[in-house]
C-alpha cells in the first residue's frame, strides 16, 4: 500500500466512525450500473454529461428515430404510408451506419 491509499483508508474509517456514511440517500439501494464498453475511454465523460443532461448522443437519437418508424410501419394499415416510411427508415439507417462507421474508424 502506498501512503495515499493509507491517507484515504484512514479517512474513510475515521468517516465510518463518525456517521458520515449512515443516512445516505442511496443507502440499502441497488447501484445503477452504467454499461459505457462500447463507448471509448476518452468520450465517456461526454457521453455521461450528456445522459445527465437529458441529452442523446447523435448516434442515440438516430436509433431512437429508427426505432420509431419501425414501430409506425408494423402498427400502419395503409400500403402507401408503410412505403413511405420504408424509405425513411432506409434513409436512416444508411445514416446510422455511416456515423457509427466513422466513430470505428477515429478509434
Amino acid at each position: 500500500m502506498d501512503i495515499f491509499e493509507i491517507i484515504a483508508e484512514q479517512k474513510i474509517q475515521e468517516a465510518i466512525k463518525n456517521g458520515d456514511f449512515d443516512n445516505l440517500s442511496g443507502k440499502g439501494k441497488p447501484l445503477k450500473f452504467e454499461d459505457l464498453s462500447g463507448i471509448s475511454p476518452e468520450d465517456r465523460m461526454a457521453y455521461k454529461i450528456l445522459k445527465n443532461a437529458n441529452i442523446l448522443p447523435p448516434e442515440m437519437e438516430l436509433k431512437k428515430v429508427i426505432s420509431e418508424l419501425e414501430s409506425r410501419i408494423e402498427k400502419s394499415n395503409s400500403e402507401d404510408e408503410k412505403k413511405n416510411l420504408r424509405a425513411k427508415l432506409s434513409k436512416k439507417i444508411t445514416e446510422y451506419n455511416i456515423m457509427k462507421e466513422k466513430i470505428k474508424r477515429r478509434y
